[in-house]
């Protein structure tokens, strides 16, 4: 039994997953849980949403999860102030010539190949215009969404989990018994410390203030440099410079150095707007203090990401250099990855050792992904600063971060086949069916449809087989779902542009693509993909007894040996 302070009193509230924390991450889970008809409730101590914005950079995983869970045109919508905003620029100040200065990229899909592999884009949106669209969808789809709400205490057990939470507003307490607690609550976790869990890594690494602020005539400085984020490098002021909307609303990080003694209260309303100003190389530039707020840059993984009924999820569980924007991006697609487990145990078609799973896939792709944006933020640095921050996409002139956003594999957990020898982030972008990988991207069509592979992904476990089914599968796929009482929805892919109207075929590539080839199969093969789109086990070819190889995939993969 894990304890913190004894709870008391009756139970007052029964839901199957409580939700401790309701920013990006939390938020997030909501949502997933939702779409897969997860009850849950979900408590955070403030009493709104974000309203600093931070944690812009949305990369093209975490946009194919949105866009899959519904809210993807919406968070496009929120997004769309910033909608013309590419590259980053590196320059000493902003007032000089405007050819001045470095571009560190200027596109963050240059060419447009990264639809070769996606449906989705990148997308800027800010956290405080992004938090309140997952709030929204969260609570279209039955979301029990307390703000202003705290955890006070907690203790599990062999059923589940008791909590004591109170009211910010009314100082009401009421106990909350849940079969499963997801804590959600932060990089300095009272779930994870109450628990006892151990971080590791070389911990904090740098300290910012980040400054927003009003300026209707920095515009005219900056011109038609639409940048995400302009790093000044003035021997005077460093810093870097986010545009909010464009027009008059900015956000500036300033250099804190609380090792040496330097304290919050030092930074005034005057400090920065004479630092800001100097740093933009405009003296009189006018700077109109709105907010401040301390952020640490940090790189830290817990030991363990469960600990009985309890999982940590997002800054929780890891904190990450802010170059790329991985921290945010690895703690929504750490929700995603467990909430389709939850799903499948308290649903009842998979055993709760499937939830075993979660740490073991997702803590070493935290460890590599903090890792290379470590390495790349130092590619990058320079004195007082640290680039990289919230940008989302690729961070340098090294090239592209695709195979971290799309590449990382699951050499171990709810998969069959994967080659334990195999990087979890890869060198390069390798998408091909590989078991523990995520699924190829084809465009399908089905009668005037056209839709991605990657839609077909999310409720179910999804077989995909030939057209005609020439092995087999997609019979046996049906006889498994019945005989194991599992959610598994099985799709025959024709060979041509047929619209998914070749005889014995439900779908068919839209561009001509052989599918087969796509997933690494013969047209007799058979791929078995997760709710999370991960390719769960394949058979390249014909099987002796399809049905007995895909009863054993799927209960392998669901813990129910």
């Amino acid at each position: 039994m894990n304890r913190c302070e004894p709870t008391a009193g009756e139970i007052g509230h029964r839901t199957p997953v409580l939700i401790v924390g309701g920013s990006l991450v939390g938020l997030s889970a909501s949502l997933f849980l939702g779409r897969l008809g997860v009850a849950h409730t979900l408590v955070e101590r403030h009493a709104g949403t974000s309203i600093h914005p931070r944690g812009r950079g949305n990369n093209v995983r975490t946009m194919e999860l949105f866009r899959g869970a519904g809210a993807g045109e919406r968070i496009r919508q929120a997004a769309s102030v910033l909608s013309g905003n590419n590259g980053i620029l590196q320059v000493p100040s902003l007032a000089g010539g405007r050819d001045e200065g470095e571009w560190l990229f200027r596109e963050i899909d240059p060419g447009g190949g990264l639809a070769r592999f996606s449906p989705a884009q990148w997308c800027l949106c800010s956290q405080n215009n992004l938090e309140p669209v997952l709030r929204h969808s969260a609570l279209e789809l039955g979301g029990d969404l307390r703000f202003a709400t705290e955890l006070m205490s907690f203790e599990q057990d062999a059923e589940g989990v008791t909590a004591q939470v109170k009211s910010r507003e009314s100082g009401e307490h009421l106990t909350i018994r849940a079969d499963y607690l997801v804590a959600a609550d932060g990089p300095r976790s009272p779930v994870r410390e109450r628990l006892g869990i151990a971080q590791s890594g070389p911990g904090d690494l740098f300290h910012n203030v980040s400054i927003t602020f009003v300026s209707r005539s920095l515009a005219d400085v900056v011109g038609e440099r639409r940048f995400i984020v302009c790093y000044l490098t003035g021997p005077q002021a460093d810093g870097a410079l986010l545009p909010v909307d464009n027009t008059e609303r900015w956000v500036f990080h300033a250099p804190w150095h609380p090792e040496r003694g330097e304290t919050l209260e030092e930074f005034t309303d005057e400090r920065c707007v004479q630092h800001i100003r100097r740093a933009v190389g405009v003296a009189d530039l006018d700077v109109e203090i709105t907010g401040k707020a301390p952020w640490h840059a940090a790189q830290r993984v817990a030991e363990q990401y469960a600990q009985g009924r309890v999982f940590l999820v997002g800054d929780a569980a890891h904190e990450m250099p802010p170059t790329g924007a991985f921290g945010s991006n690895t703690g929504i697609q750490d929700a995603h990855n467990l909430a389709w487990k939850l799903a499948a145990v308290l649903q009842g078609w998979a055993a709760p050792a499937l939830l075993a799973s979660y740490g073991t896939e997702r803590r070493p792709v935290a460890e590599a992904t903090s890792n290379r944006a470590s390495a790349r933020s130092a590619e990058h640095s320079h004195p007082g600063y640290a680039p990289g921050v919230e940008t989302g996409g690729p961070p340098g002139r090294k090239g592209g971060i695709l195979n971290v956003v799309l590449g990382y594999r699951y050499p171990h957990g709810a998969v069959l086949g994967a080659d334990p020898e195999q990087p979890v982030v890869p060198d390069r972008l390798h998408l091909t069916g590989e078991p523990g990988t995520r699924a190829p991207h084809l465009w399908l069509q089905r009668g005037t449809e056209r839709l991605s592979t990657l839609d077909l992904y999310e409720r179910t476990l999804v077989l995909l087989c030939g057209a005609g089914d020439p092995g087999g599968w997609h019979t046996a796929a049906a006889a498994v779902a019945e005989d194991l009482a599992v959610p598994l929805a099985a799709y025959r892919i024709g060979t041509s542009d047929s619209g998914g109207g070749e005889e014995g075929a439900d779908l068919a590539p839209s561009d001509g693509q052989d599918w087969a080839q796509a997933h690494g199969v013969t047209e007799s093969g058979a791929i078995l993909v997760r709710p999370d789109g991960f390719v769960a086990w394949r058979s390249p070819q014909a099987a002796e007894d399809p049905g007995a190889q895909l009863r054993a995939a799927v209960r392998g993969i669901l813990g129910r040996e």
